[in-house]
C-alpha cells in the first residue's frame, strides 16, 4: 500500500465519526489510533518472546523492564497478551479489553496516549457505538515496518497532522509552524556545518523548547538524512500543550527515535532539560504572549541565580514573553571551547526595538550584540503563519561565528520572497517555494551586502552600529527675574539647580563622542544646557526597516490633480443620479 492510499485509508475513518464528531475532533481518535495500530504491527514479532521473559522474570523477582526492552528490540514493550486482532474477538467487551492492552505497555507509550485524553475518546466511542467500528478499521490495516518502513510512516503521519491542522485553526496557529518555513530555519542553522555535518558517523543535538507537534524536529532530522544518511540527530525537546506534546513523541517513536529527551511542560517555569547544551536548536515560540502566570517563578530565578540562571540580561514587559525564549536558548548553547551552538528562533517586531535604554529588552539585546552572538535577522513575508498576518523575523544565534561573521550582523530583507497559495489556511496566503528558500540561504552564506535594482536585500552592520547612549539635557531653574538658581545643600551646591520642566533626553550612537555631539546638536540650541552623566543609558535596538527604507519621490501635483478631477467628476455624476 502507498502512503496515498494508506493516508486515504485512515482518513476513511473520518466518515464513521461524522455526525457524533466535529470535523475538528478527528484527530483525537485518529492520530492515537494510528499510533496504537503501528505499534502493534512493531511489536508483532516479538510479543511471544516478551510475554515468556516476563514470566521467567517475575519468578525470579527481578525488575523485568531492561530485559523486556531487550527482546523487543525496540525502545518500548507491551506486557498484555492482548493486541489488535484479538480485540476484535470479543466485540461486547471490546472497551475494557482496548484499556487492559494500554495498560501493558511500557511507562513512556502510556504517557502518550494520557496526553492524546485517550480514555476519554475510548468511552466517548463506545457511548456512540463507535468504538468496535472504529478498532476494526485500524486491526484490518497492515503498518507492519516490512509494509511500511518508518520514514513512510513518519510521512503519513505527519500528513494527518497537517490535515487535522488545517481543520482547527486554533491548534495550527498555537502548535504548527509552516514547514517551508521550518525547512528554511534548519537550512540556515545547517549551512555552514555541510563539511562538518557529512563526515561518516558524525553525532549531533537538536533542541525545540517549544516543540508543537515536533515539526521542526522532523524536518531537521529529514535535512540531515540526505546530507548524510550515517550521521545521527539525536532530538530534544518541550512542549506545554498535552495534545501537541503527544503528537511529538508519537511522530518520533513511529519514525523508530528515542522519545525519552522529550520533556512535557512550560519550558520557561520548569525547564525539563537542565545543564543540558545542544549543538543545534530551533524555536517558534508564540508571539507576544504574556507571561504573568508564571511571572512569580522567572523572577525567582532572575534574582536569585543572575548569570548563572537563564535570566541574567534582564526580563521583558510581562505583556510580550518572547525575549525570555531567546534568553532560554542563549542559556543551553554549548560553551565555544566545546563546540559551540547555533540557534534559530522566529519572533515578532517587538523584540527589535521595543523599550528604551535600560530597559528589560534593550539590555537583553545588549547582551547579545555585546557578546557578539547575534548573526543574522531575516525578516519574512507577512501572511506566513496559520495565526497571525503580522511581520515575523527569523533570528540566527551562535557562539562559533566564522571568522568573517565576527563582530557583525547581517539583516536580510526577504518580505518580497513568497508565493501565493493556492488555497488560505486562516491567517496563512503566502508560502515560500524552494527558489526562494535557495535564494534566502545563499543571501546569508554569502554574508554581505546584496543590492538587486537599487533595493538593498542583504546588509551587513558592526554589532555597535546599533548601540546608543541615550543622555539626560538639563537646563538651568530660574527665578522671576530670570535669574539663576543655585543649590544650598548636597552635591548641588553652588551649582545651578535643574529645571524639571526643561529635560530633555538624546540618543547619542555608540559610535561618536558624547561630547561632540552635544556641541554641535544641542549647544547652538541652549547655550546654557548641561549633561547629567550620572542619567546616561546605554541602549540597542535595531530599527530593520529603517535600514531597507528606500525613498519615493512624491508623484507631481498635476498628476494628482487629474487623478482628484476624475475621482470627484464620478461623485458628482452619481449624486446627480441619486437626485433624479
Amino acid at each position: 500500500m502507498n502512503q496515498q492510499n494508506l493516508s486515504a485509508f485512515i482518513w476513511s475513518v473520518a466518515d464513521l465519526l461524522r455526525g457524533d464528531y466535529k470535523q475538528s475532533e478527528y484527530g483525537k481518535v485518529i492520530l492515537p489510533f494510528t499510533v496504537l495500530r503501528r505499534l502493534d504491527c512493531v511489536l508483532e514479532e516479538t510479543k511471544p518472546a516478551v510475554l515468556a521473559e516476563l514470566d521467567k522474570r517475575k519468578k525470579a523477582g527481578l525488575n523485568p523492564e531492561p530485559f523486556l526492552l531487550r527482546k523487543s528490540g525496540q525502545l518500548f514493550y507491551n506486557t498484555s497478551p492482548l493486541d489488535m486482532k484479538r480485540l476484535m474477538g470479543d466485540q461486547d467487551h471490546i472497551r475494557e479489553n482496548l484499556f487492559a492492552y494500554l495498560q501493558g505497555f511500557s511507562a513512556p507509550v502510556r504517557d502518550i496516549f494520557e496526553r492524546f485524553e485517550f480514555h476519554t475518546q475510548v468511552d466517548r466511542l463506545a457511548k456512540a457505538g463507535l468504538l468496535y467500528l472504529v478498532a476494526e478499521k485500524f486491526a484490518n490495516i497492515d503498518l507492519h515496518p516490512e509494509a511500511v518502513s518508518n520514514a513512510q510512516m513518519g510521512t503519513v503521519f505527519e500528513e494527518l497532522i497537517r490535515k487535522f491542522a488545517e481543520l482547527s485553526n486554533e491548534t495550527a496557529g498555537e502548535h504548527f509552524t509552516p514547514r517551508e518555513v521550518i525547512r528554511l530555519m534548519v537550512n540556515l542553522i545547517f549551512v555552514e556545518d555541510d563539511d562538518a555535518l557529512s563526515k561518516p558517523g558524525v553525532v549531533r543535538s537538536l533542541y525545540d523548547p517549544t516543540a508543537g507537534t515536533g515539526g521542526m524536529l522532523s524536518v531537521a532530522g529529514e535535512h540531515l538524512a540526505e546530507l548524510n544518511p550515517g550521521a545521527r540527530l539525536v532530538m530534544y525537546g518541550q512542549e506545554l500543550n498535552a495534545e501537541s506534546y503527544a503528537i511529538c513523541k508519537a511522530d518520533m517513536l513511529i519514525k523508530g527515535q528515542d522519545i525519552a529527551n522529550i520533556i512535557f511542560g512550560n519550558t520557561l517555569s520548569n525547564d525539563g532539560l537542565p545543564g543540558q547544551r545542544f549543538d543545534y536548536m530551533l524555536s517558534n515560540p508564540p508571539f507576544g504572549v504574556e507571561w504573568k502566570k508564571i511571572e512569580k517563578e522567572i523572577r525567582k530565578e532572575a534574582e536569585q541565580q543572575g548569570f548563572n540562571g537563564r535570566f541574567g540580561p534582564g526580563l521583558p514587559r510581562v505583556s510580550d514573553g518572547s525575549l525570555l525564549f531567546l534568553l532560554h536558548l542563549i542559556s543551553k548553547m554549548r560553551p565555544a571551547k566545546d563546540g559551540g551552538s547555533r540557534f534559530g528562533i522566529v519572533l515578532n517586531g517587538s523584540p527589535l526595538f521595543t523599550g528604551g535604554a535600560g530597559s528589560g529588552e534593550s539590555e537583553i539585546r545588549r547582551y547579545v550584540l555585546e557578546n557578539d552572538l547575534l548573526e543574522a535577522i531575516i525578516a519574512l513575508p507577512t501572511d506566513m503563519f496559520y495565526n497571525t498576518g503580522i511581520s515575523t523575523y527569523l533570528w540566527i544565534v551562535s557562539n562559533r561565528k566564522p571568522a568573517p561573521r565576527k563582530g557583525k550582523v547581517q539583516l536580510i530583507d526577504a518580505s518580497s520572497y513568497w508565493q501565493k497559495m493556492r488555497k488560505s489556511l486562516g491567517s496563512k496566503r503566502k508560502e515560500l517555494s524552494d527558489g526562494h528558500i535557495d535564494e534566502v540561504t545563499k543571501l546569508f552564506g554569502s554574508g554581505r551586502k546584496v543590492t538587486r535594482d537599487g533595493v538593498p536585500i542583504s546588509r551587513v552592520f558592526k554589532n555597535e552600529e546599533f548601540g546608543y547612549r541615550t543622555i539626560t539635557v538639563e537646563r538651568p531653574l530660574r527665578d522671576e527675574a530670570g535669574k539663576i538658581v543655585k543649590g544650598t545643600k548636597g552635591k548641588l551646591k553652588g551649582l545651578p539647580q535643574p529645571d524639571a520642566n526643561l529635560r530633555d533626553t538624546e540618543n547619542v550612537p555608540l559610535s561618536e563622542d558624547v561630547e561632540a555631539y552635544f556641541q554641535r546638536e544641542v549647544v547652538p540650541h541652549a547655550a546654557d544646557a548641561w549633561i547629567d552623566h550620572e542619567k546616561t543609558k546605554v541602549g540597542y535596538e535595531i530599527p530593520f526597516n529603517r535600514h531597507f527604507y528606500v525613498f519615493k519621490p512624491p508623484r507631481d501635483l498635476a498628476e494628482i490633480d487629474a487623478e482628484l478631477k476624475i475621482v470627484t467628476d464620478r461623485i458628482l455624476t452619481m449624486i446627480g443620479g441619486l437626485s433624479k
